[in-house]
């Protein structure tokens, strides 16, 4: 089926671009790398209305127009309606025009509380100062100064916050400010997650307005006996590091209980679930008032259990669990999803996305824990549950249905039955619903079209085209482009595995070219989907006589457990072996040079392009290698062990997958960019390859930006020379034909 897809999209490409050739006979192409990574925005064009957010229980929604101007738009006629203008407003006592980052409504859309200057802490975090807007009279009030995060209550009546790993609320009656919990301390938060919890469990917020308003529900976090990691970026004279605390394979966790503060009060209990060596990821309010769910996972996190525990005596039962011989998910960082349990209002179920029959599937349970059916079930998977419809009993999700390359809208019963596709154009398509149920914005693209942007209706009708990008067809209609092509094949151990490839400009089936795989490879990610091509760097090498090509290795997300899942306890090699079967492959077209081959990656992928280099030598000639793991018992904790199982049992799976361990075996060229300031993969990785490489007596070639974080590159001025360094690499010991 994939592949009768594929070459019906491959079909339609051609004949598009074919027009596109005949209509402009001359076309543009770039006459440096700079311009090419330029144009990545334009290529990407609109993302359409900007800070979305449904108001007035979803029969409007809001969003930015402009530089410092919200409107709202009503789906039922329409209308467009100026609800803020920032033009001529003063931060409160200055003169100082006003300026915000983000902001969000509170539920009666009454109120707006928006973010200002905003200083990152981590990925997901940082410190702002909070102002309240009133629709109304149009005033602006700061209500929160130097507050991590902030959150309007949801009868409108209070804003939540934590500051300095306290948490207060500010009454809009009173004027009031009150200060919930008094004993944050050094490594020790309330309402405040560390390195570790925020980036692996994907939240910032580590505190929870119950719906009635009437409690708050909080992590209180212990990092006081986690080791700490120190960084530098080695600028002046002095001795200056960075700290934090990091806790690698093995070390000391961060411990965590949970509280629940009744406002009314001020009374604090704690809910009485044991951590043990474990983890809690998750708590969500229930329909029922006062009671909260909360989510333990093992250390191992192969073991789930449900709790439901009273906010007011801290009673908790455990009413489901879940045990797996891999590892159990809560959320899906690449697919931006941070949530697999729902607890919709107004009905005491929850929903709850599991791979248990070997593909992820939502169930529909009561309280007690009884699974009342199945709502989806199939060789597919539910990606993203956008909204539960209890009163109209209909669950809208998105899943992989039509192909694992494209994601898709459908509607179901809650009892499985009468399910229907909503979205009917192939692509990739991110959904936005409406509370109501009644409407959605829905994004997509696919690889002959840019990014659009639409309104519908829950039954699939088109309201409004909000975004067409027609910026961007004219951009490619003018300027010379290679499409991304979507193709499979099986390799020798009899898997599927589907992958993206760029030709060259004025491609020449008879020419042979040199190909460079672009890749990342970790567990539940997945690089190649049906959608438009934008990377500028990927266009000026095809520009420049590259074929470039993405890959979806086991291990990615979208295909079920037993392709995601078998790279457990074995990280690195079956990516690594479907790397080089990728290589394999392309090695029997007749225009692919099998000599000239090269891998890149970053992050995961820097491991992946290191690791694949090393352990199946002689393939690639050339391996790009960025911000990489190379031991496993040098990364944190809450990933690796996810994935990799506990320590001192799994040591020797932690050697075999190690970089270093197979330094002797470089055949090739390898290019290593890392920063001395990078907080999450630390430079602590490329240096220890160094060093196996070195005592191999093998060469590669390193680039060290210091104060780059994980990204390396820290400025437009040096992302442009991180990639003109690649690209040299490339030219100089791939094609041979050194450039300036």
């Amino acid at each position: 089926m994939i592949k009768r897809y594929q070459a019906g999209w491959l079909i339609g490409v051609a004949l598009l671009f074919a027009h596109l050739a005949t209509a402009q006979p001359t076309k543009q192409r770039y006459t440096n790398l700079q311009q090419a990574v330029s144009s990545g925005g334009q290529l990407a064009g609109s993302p359409g209305p900007r800070s979305v957010n449904w108001i007035e229980g979803g029969t409007k929604f809001s969003f930015i127009d402009g530089q410092n101007t919200i409107k709202t738009l009503s789906p039922k006629d329409q209308k467009e309606d100026v609800i803020f203008d920032g033009s001529q407003l003063k931060f409160p006592g200055t003169d100082k025009p006003f300026a915000y980052g983000s902001f969000q409504w509170s539920k009666d859309s009454k109120n707006i509380l928006f973010q200002a200057d905003f200083r990152p802490v981590y990925r997901r975090s940082g410190v702002s100062d909070y102002y309240v807007y009133s629709v109304a009279d149009k005033s602006l009030k700061l209500v929160a100064k130097d507050a991590q995060t902030a959150e309007l209550a949801p009868d409108g009546s209070k804003v939540g916050y934590e500051r300095g790993g306290n948490l207060f609320v500010f009454d809009f009656v009173t004027q009031k400010e009150t200060q919930l919990t008094d004993d944050a301390k050094a490594a020790f938060y309330n309402g405040r997650f560390g390195w570790a919890y925020e980036e692996e469990f994907g939240l910032a917020q580590a505190w929870d307005w119950s719906p009635d308003s009437k409690f708050i529900a909080f992590w209180q976090s212990d990092e006081r006996q986690v080791p700490i990691y120190k960084l530098t970026d080695y600028k002046g004279f002095d001795e200056k590091f960075d700290s934090l605390p990091y806790p690698r394979v093995g070390d000391k966790n961060p411990t965590v209980r949970i509280g629940v503060i009744e406002i009314a009060g001020k009374s604090k209990q704690w809910m009485k679930v044991d951590l043990g060596d474990g983890y809690i990821p998750r708590i969500y309010w229930t329909s029922q008032e006062g009671q909260l769910a909360l989510v333990h996972l093992n250390r191992k996190q192969n073991h789930l259990r449900l709790f439901m525990a009273n906010a007011r005596t801290g009673e908790a039962k455990q009413i489901m669990e879940e045990k797996s011989t891999t590892w159990v998910d809560v959320f899906d960082f690449f697919a931006g999803i941070n949530h697999l349990i729902y607890f919709p209002a107004g009905v005491q179920e929850f929903y709850w996305v599991s791979d248990r029959d070997g593909f992820a599937h939502l169930y529909r349970y009561d309280y007690t824990g009884k699974l009342l059916n199945a709502v989806t079930s199939g060789k597919w998977e539910v990606s993203y549950v956008h909204h539960i419809d209890p009163k109209a009993r209909k669950v809208y999700f998105t899943s992989t249905e039509a192909s694992p390359l494209e994601r898709q809208l459908f509607v179901t019963d809650v009892d499985g039955k009468n399910k229907r596709r909503l979205t009917t154009i192939p692509g990739r398509h991110t959904v936005n619903f409406s509370p109501n149920g009644q409407y959605f914005i829905d994004k997509y693209s696919n690889v002959s079209t840019p990014t659009q942007v639409e309104l519908r209706d829950t039954k699939g009708q088109l309201i409004k085209a909000l975004e067409t990008n027609k910026r961007v067809t004219d951009y490619v209609a003018s300027h010379d482009y290679s499409p991304k092509e979507l193709s499979s094949f099986k390799t020798s151990d009899g898997q599927q595995i589907d992958i993206s490839i760029i030709k060259p400009l004025d491609f020449d089936p008879t020419k042979k070219y040199p190909v460079m795989l672009d890749i990342y490879g970790g567990p539940g990610a997945q690089s190649v989907y049906n959608e438009f091509a934008t990377t500028g760097w990927h266009q000026w090498l095809a520009q420049t006589g590259y074929i470039v090509v993405g890959v979806n290795n086991r291990g990615s997300g979208g295909y079920g457990r037993e392709f995601e899942k078998v790279v457990y306890e074995k990280l690195g090699k079956y990516e690594s072996l479907d790397f080089a079967e990728t290589a394999a492959y392309l090695a029997k077209q007749p225009w692919v040079d099998a000599n000239r081959m090269a891998i890149r990656g970053h992050s995961y992928g820097g491991y992946m392009s290191s690791y694949t280099m090393l352990t199946h030598p002689g393939v690639f000639k050339v391996s790009l290698v960025g911000a990489p793991v190379t031991d496993w018992r040098l990364y944190d904790s809450i990933y690796t062990e996810r994935y990799m199982g506990l320590l001192p049992e799994n040591e020797e799976k932690y050697k075999v997958s190690a970089v270093s361990t197979y330094a002797k075996n470089l055949a090739g060229k390898m290019f290593i960019a890392h920063s001395t300031m990078d907080e999450n993969v630390h430079v602590r990785n490329t240096f220890q390859l160094m060093n196996a490489l070195e005592d191999a007596g093998k060469d590669a070639d390193l680039r060290i930006y210091p104060p780059g974080a994980h990204g390396v590159a820290y400025s437009s001025g040096t992302v442009l020379l991180l990639f003109q360094q690649y690209t040299t690499y490339l030219e100089t010991n791939l094609k041979s034909a050194p450039v300036n």
